[in-house]
């Protein structure tokens, strides 16, 4: 994978998810999944506000520069849900680091060869989702939570960096 200056970034293996991270990542979840387009919609401004140049991968609202226009916007609110039920699934399957794999790998494919995505823009995404999550839902997301959150988010960006190395990811920028 490229990195900012042609450089390759290593990222390590992730360890496995032990039971108690799994019954964790599968609990807390459960609170916000019920939230699910708030949450999201939550995160996606948080990313175009705080990272406004990830905008350019969105041609429907990359224009957008005013948070209530955001979040009125039909097709953020899609990518949003979108972005919480590939979230969902990888919960779901936690304990199958096949299907995790699996799920990833169709993700980042997607985001490189049809969206042309820089591969450190999930890694700029996961700290956005767990930022808001632990803002939003506080009571849930204590600090023993945030760690196997952080792992599984971990072991996601590892997984995408996989990727695309394996396609021959050649960075755009």
């Amino acid at each position: 994978m490229e990195g900012n200056r042609g450089e390759h970034e290593q990222v390590e293996k992730p360890e496995a998810f032990t039971e108690e991270e799994r019954v964790m990542i599968k609990t807390t979840w459960s609170k916000v999944y019920e939230h699910k387009e708030a949450a999201g919609v939550a995160v996606l401004i948080r990313l175009f506000t705080s990272f406004p140049v990830a905008k350019q991968y969105f041609s429907e609202f990359r224009h957008m520069e005013d948070v209530q226009e955001m979040q009125a916007s039909k097709q953020l609110q899609k990518h949003a849900v979108r972005v919480m039920k590939a979230l969902n699934t990888l919960v779901e399957n936690v304990q199958d680091g096949e299907k995790m794999a699996s799920v990833v790998e169709q993700v980042a494919k997607s985001h490189a060869n049809k969206h042309n995505v820089e591969p450190r823009y999930f890694k700029i995404l996961a700290g956005v989702i767990l930022e808001v999550l632990v803002e939003t839902f506080p009571e849930t997301f204590s600090e023993e939570a945030q760690r196997p959150w952080s792992k599984l988010l971990g072991v996601v960006y590892w997984h995408v960096t996989l990727v695309y190395l394996e396609i021959g990811w050649t960075s755009k920028e």
